[in-house]
């Protein structure tokens, strides 16, 4: 009985001690907002209590505090926070609290919460910042010779620009060898690279979104096949603040959101991806289930702007590693059905090949009357695709648009009501410009509003 209460009185100073040492391993990052409310995500170091103070910048107001959050072990110590007092149209300042101590880091940590614009005003300007192919190195675990990785600074480098939100194209993560066989891999995966130092400061104050592709999802181009898809899909979820996953009645992480008067669509291209080299049976990319969700939801869209997300590229019509034109009868019926249904205002965004480039398709009979767009952006911080061949000339790129070196792009959406212009922007690692193309919303078939 003795030992007993010696072990418990003796217990309670280490318990104290580690919840005073809690610390931030990674984050805080915000993700998904609406106008009522914003998510933030965060890793610690161990169990405790956190809550998040926030007040409106540049106003003199009491600051609010969010509901206590627990971190602990049976989710890695990662929450996501969500903070609903707050008025559209406001950026606000906050701050993290870890057991009631508040948290000093570095960097300004800030949110926004949309505006409330329909029926009121014109739809607000703003930025998307973009980025696929994220190598974060681990000498132990990557193959010998020269680091793959590096550069990082360009993500820190991405927050100068002052995007309001930044879109992660797939590959935000590479799993090697050692990762993708285990969930316990996968998981430490996305820690190490979560928790890159240059990484914080572009995570506390731009509202993050995110598809994957196929270093993010298992091993090198990995299909529905993969052993371990459900558990990455529950991996993937533990890491971002996505809306949704799926549509309800089936899994992926594709979803939409709409910012602005901007709607983006996130597609999954790898949870029902039949094998690249399946020569019987369906052969398809997203399925027949997601692809009737896309349609239907670009059809119901008031948004001006319908922007369509997914790891590999959409438009390029070479037959050539993993570009939809690979599955070219289901590329067709996409095109077709945007086509069909008069769904204006469409353009596509993706990562993977490591190079970036604008691809155009000119209206076609059974297409869209106007043409559709692929602005390819990649890579952030992995290897850069410098052998280019004749097999790998991409005969829709628009001319003096393709990069080779590592990059991020930007969406500059501005104008009026009747009016919206998309300005498609490349940057160097270090903030230089590279390319710009503006279209206005006329040119993606978008009629004016009486």
């Amino acid at each position: 009985m003795i030992a007993l209460i010696f072990m418990f009185v003796f217990s309670i100073p280490t318990l104290l001690q580690s919840q005073e040492n809690l610390k931030i391993i990674s984050g805080p990052m915000v993700t998904h907002a609406d106008i009522r409310h914003v998510n933030i995500w965060l890793q610690v170091s161990g169990k405790g209590n956190i809550q998040v103070s926030y007040s409106p910048l540049n106003e003199n107001s009491k600051e609010r505090l969010s509901n206590i959050y627990v971190a602990d072990s049976a989710h890695g110590f990662r929450v996501l926070m969500q903070i609903d007092s707050v008025e559209h149209g406001k950026t606000y300042t906050y701050a993290i609290l870890l057991n009631g101590k508040n948290i000093q880091v570095k960097h300004p940590l800030e949110f926004h919460i949309p505006a409330l614009w329909q029926w009121r005003s014109d739809p607000p300007n703003f930025k998307v910042a973009l980025g696929s192919c994220f190598y974060v190195n681990e000498e132990q675990y990557d193959r010998p010779g020269k680091p793959y990785g590096g550069d990082y600074p360009i993500v820190a480098n991405i927050l100068t620009k002052k995007p309001e939100l930044m879109l992660w194209l797939g590959d935000n993560v590479y799993l090697r060898e050692a990762d993708f066989g285990s969930k316990i891999g996968i998981l430490r995966r996305y820690e190490h690279t979560r928790s890159l130092p240059e990484l914080q400061s572009l995570l506390g104050s731009v509202h993050h979104y995110a598809i994957w592709d196929d270093h993010d999802f298992g091993p090198n181009d990995s299909d529905r096949g993969y052993i371990l898809k459900h558990e990455a899909r529950d991996v993937f979820k533990q890491f971002w603040g996505n809306p949704s996953y799926g549509n309800g009645k089936q899994e992926g992480i594709y979803t939409t959101f709409q910012w602005g008067d901007v709607q983006f669509f996130l597609l999954d291209n790898r949870f029902f991806r039949s094998p690249n080299k399946r020569i019987s049976g369906d052969r398809t990319i997203i399925g027949e289930e997601q692809k009737q969700w896309l349609i239907d939801n670009l059809i119901s869209s008031n948004a001006t702007f319908k922007v369509i997300a997914m790891g590999g590229q959409f438009l390029n019509p070479l037959e050539r590693f993993e570009n939809y034109a690979t599955y070219a009868k289901e590329r067709q019926e996409i095109i077709d059905l945007i086509g069909k249904e008069h769904v204006s205002g469409v353009f596509f965004l993706s990562g993977d090949r490591h190079y970036s480039e604008m691809t155009e398709l000119k209206p076609t009979i059974s297409g869209p009357s106007y043409s559709l767009l692929d602005f390819t952006v990649s890579p952030l911080t992995s290897g850069v695709f410098t052998s280019r061949t004749d097999l790998d000339n991409n005969p829709l790129s628009i001319p003096g648009s393709a990069i080779y070196e590592r990059n991020y792009g930007m969406l500059e959406f501005s104008g009026s009501a009747n009016d919206r212009t998309v300005a498609f922007v490349l940057y160097n690692k270090e903030g230089k410009e590279l390319w710009r193309m503006s279209r206005r919303s006329e040119e993606f078939g978008v009629q004016k509003k009486k």
